[in-house]
């Protein structure tokens, strides 16, 4: 019967870097989360200009020539439906875009991110880094 090869050196490296990768994580979105609050409260000019872009553009020019266009008589009952949705469509679509907020749908979505590096991150550190603690006291009762 062999005899089982144990190679602690691995076990030690394993522990300690998946302790690191769960500290990380854990920095790192307390870091973000950290900063989404001085933009938020402190720093509140820091996302003016994503706001800038998020403005309504000027009426299109093709906007201005369908609608002068869906009363002529040359077109078919179809195509007159057809702009009439197309503008209705336009219309729900520019109700919508005045009530939405790019700055703080971002504001979710990195909330999101940052909170699931949390949330991987500490158990990951606390699991590994309890286990690299028993295994110390052990070896300290050890000797």
């Amino acid at each position: 019967m062999e005899k089982k090869i144990h190679h602690p050196i691995i076990r030690t490296v394993y522990l300690y870097l998946f302790a690191l990768v769960g500290l990380v994580l854990l920095i790192i979105g307390l870091v973000r989360f950290v900063d989404m609050g001085l933009k938020a409260y402190v720093f509140t000019k820091a996302e003016d200009e994503e706001r800038l872009y998020d403005l309504k553009p000027p009426t299109p020019y093709e906007l201005m020539e369908v609608v002068r266009i869906k009363d002529n008589s040359e077109l078919s009952r179809e195509q007159k439906d057809a702009i009439e949705r197309w503008l209705g469509d336009y219309d729900e679509w520019v109700e919508r875009s005045e009530n939405f907020d790019a700055v703080t749908a971002r504001r979710h979505r990195n909330a999101s991110t940052n909170l699931s590096m949390i949330l991987i991150g500490l158990p990951l550190f606390f699991y590994h880094w309890r286990i690299i603690q028993r295994e110390t006291k052990k070896k300290k009762k050890n000797y």
